[in-house]
């Protein structure tokens, strides 16, 4: 089954009012989760990363049946329905989230966000190969104009040195790429659910995921530290419960390539929290980083115009 926002009719190329949203709700939420999670799982924070993993989507997952339970809404699931869910949610939880949470025990969060960055990228490629087709030379432009941004976000951090291994570099690899794939697949096959039930049944799959990988890794008892518990009660409430809910629903709602320039977007809105909140500096790396982001962003936007003058005709 393709997600219909993906080849438009003329009545459905403009974009959901709903979708785009929900779309708000995660840039400006999941802005502030790489701190969250750098809070939660930093050396002596007491969580191990795919322990914080698992309680975070399972209590989230458990919330969220339990409320469209009380709510009356439909719960069961078809075989199709099981197997999209499942293998959705555990390439977004346990291999989009579970990597990146690994990888901030060791690596900046400039260099997370940096190669996070790169879903939308990966998520175009996908969606190419899927449709066996080249993506146009404007998407690729503004995906390749948006990653610049990006860089140029990160480059103090960068070129000051980067605290990451080998391990943790290859796990911020395949973050983005396994998050792009679980966005893709969700967004082509979408299930007939309520938004809420499905990210509830997406959560709950990953915390099956991560109990196997806590399990296979022997990860210890955690210990917590006051922090680390606010740091994980934030990112079950706004990340999980509320943020991952809307990028559900915008998934649904939205084309992909929309949707995904959240990556792009996130590293900027965190910076711009950092200097009004915290009065961290903005520099000259800052600016010219967020022009590009935003003319990236605009880009893909562009594009989806470009295509739904093009379904009109």
């Amino acid at each position: 089954m393709t997600n219909q926002s993906e080849n438009p009719s003329p009545a459905q190329a403009r974009l959901d009012p709903v979708g785009l949203g929900n779309l708000l709700v995660v840039y400006l939420v999941w802005s502030s989760t790489y701190l969250a999670i750098r809070l939660a799982v930093r050396e002596g924070a007491g969580f191990p990363p795919f322990t914080m993993g698992f309680m975070r989507a399972a209590l989230a997952g458990i919330l969220l049946l339990a409320w469209a339970r009380l709510r009356g809404q439909q719960l069961k699931l078809t075989r199709q329905e099981l197997i999209t869910l499942a293998a959705s949610g555990v390439l977004l939880w346990v291999g989009g989230n579970g990597l990146v949470t690994f990888a901030e025990q060791r690596a900046d969060s400039g260099l997370a966000a940096l190669m996070v960055a790169a879903s939308p990228i990966w998520a175009a490629l996908l969606e190419a190969i899927i449709d066996r087709r080249l993506p146009s030379f404007q998407l690729v432009l503004a995906l390749l104009v948006g990653f610049a941004g990006i860089a140029l976000l990160t480059a103090p951090a960068l070129m000051s040195g980067v605290c990451a291994d080998t391990v943790a570099i290859l796990a911020l690899i395949g973050a983005p790429l396994t998050w792009a794939a679980g966005s893709v697949l969700q967004a082509r096959r979408p299930v007939k659910h309520n938004p809420r039930v499905s990210s509830a049944y997406q959560m709950a799959f990953g915390a099956v995921g991560f109990a196997v990988v806590v399990w296979l890794l022997k990860e210890p008892v955690p210990t917590p530290t006051q922090e680390a518990w606010l740091a994980w009660a934030y990112l079950v409430i706004f990340g999980s419960l509320f943020a991952f809910t809307a990028y559900v629903t915008a998934l649904r709602l939205l084309p992909t390539r929309i949707v995904m320039t959240y990556a792009y977007v996130n590293p900027v809105l965190a910076i711009l929290l950092g200097y009004f909140v915290l009065n961290e500096s903005i520099t000259i790396w800052t600016i010219a980083g967020t022009v590009l982001v935003l003319l990236g962003v605009a880009g893909v936007f562009r594009e989806r115009q470009a295509q739904r003058k093009g379904a009109s005709h």
